[in-house]
């Protein structure tokens, strides 16, 4: 787990009768925000763990059991845009994903602004976009755009196609505009800062880019406005019942800016066996919200154990959460 505000990642392993972690041990430290996570090669005995700084890309060498790491970290990716929110770099979360294949790293990079026009605006260079380079870090390349903030992302094990969870734009009212979850195509363009759902003009960018308006993609999964939608992964557990396999789990961080809270919760984006998802998604974990409108809980990342159990982080309450099934497991 990332600890973004201090600079390491800590390994938790075991559980203990009372649910908590047996072992508790800080893996590496003196990172810069560190956040998104990713082994390689997957599968049962990865070699590397990369870390997403801020600002770059690094990985440490890795084998199973490793409670701190065997050595020091080799950068991969010298340098994202940004900087980080400590430094004025506005959305500071980047996140790793792996193609299927496993010979592609992904990094999602947040927008700097809210909404500001990207032409002419270099702190926007590279940014509101997902980055593809070799595992390696060499071949750089925008394999995305126009996505504002895509603080997860991860990899349809079945399909190969790469999915995002996004964070959209802000200060248009309570019902504008969605986030969303979506599978992302090479190339494609989600219409950031200038067009949303589409080719929904955003009213602050009027009258720019009419070229664009017919090409943005549509989303798969529309989530409530402003729900906060953060870290993402396909359930290929087998605790869960089997109807559970292949869905997406997605926690929704929550509102800052809108009159009635919304987000503060898990989801579930149901695919039916499909690829695609048809559209829906369903409250998976929630309680966060109490009676007279506090929170307790934030949830931010998702996971699955070993046995199949969900793990979510909360910067609410600073706490891990493992949901567990009760009855068979599936097959």
């Amino acid at each position: 787990m990332a600890e973004s505000k201090e600079g390491l990642v800590r390994v938790f392993r075991g559980l203990r009768p009372d649910g908590r972690a047996a072992q508790t041990e800080v893996y590496a430290q003196g990172l810069r925000q560190p956040f998104g996570i990713a082994f390689y090669p997957s599968g049962d005995d990865p070699r590397w763990v990369y870390v997403a700084n801020t600002d770059s890309v690094v990985r440490y060498p890795y084998r199973n059991g490793d409670l701190k790491a065997r050595g020091a970290a080799e950068t991969v990716v010298a340098s994202l845009p940004g900087g980080g929110l400590l430094r004025g770099g506005g959305h500071w979360t980047r996140d790793l994903a792996f193609s299927r294949d496993g010979k592609k790293l992904y990094v999602s990079v947040g927008s700097h602004s809210n909404d500001d026009d990207t032409d002419g605006n270099p702190v926007e260079s590279e940014r509101a976009d997902i980055l593809e380079f070799d595992t390696d870090g060499k071949n750089r390349r925008i394999f995305a755009w126009g996505i504002r903030n895509a603080v997860g992302i991860a990899v349809n094990p079945h399909s190969g196609e790469l999915w995002a969870s996004v964070n959209e734009r802000d200060r248009l009212g309570d019902h504008l505009v969605p986030g969303y979850i979506t599978h992302v195509e090479a190339g494609g363009f989600y219409g950031w800062p200038w067009f949303y759902i589409g080719g929904h003009p955003d009213p602050r960018q009027a009258g720019k880019h009419p070229e664009l308006a017919g090409k943005v993609e549509v989303p798969d999964v529309l989530l409530e406005p402003h729900d906060a939608s953060l870290e993402m992964l396909f359930y290929e557990g087998t605790q869960f019942p089997l109807a559970y396999r292949g869905d997406i789990f997605a926690a929704e961080h929550g509102s800052w800016n809108k009159t009635v809270r919304a987000g503060y919760e898990v989801i579930r984006v149901p695919m039916h066996g499909h690829d695609r998802a048809s559209g829906g998604y369903e409250d998976f974990l929630t309680g966060f919200v109490t009676a007279d409108g506090n929170v307790w809980g934030r949830p931010v990342g998702v996971a699955v154990a070993k046995d199949g159990a969900l793990m979510v982080t909360d910067d609410g309450s600073n706490s891990v959460w493992r949901v567990s099934a009760t009855g068979p497991a599936s097959h």
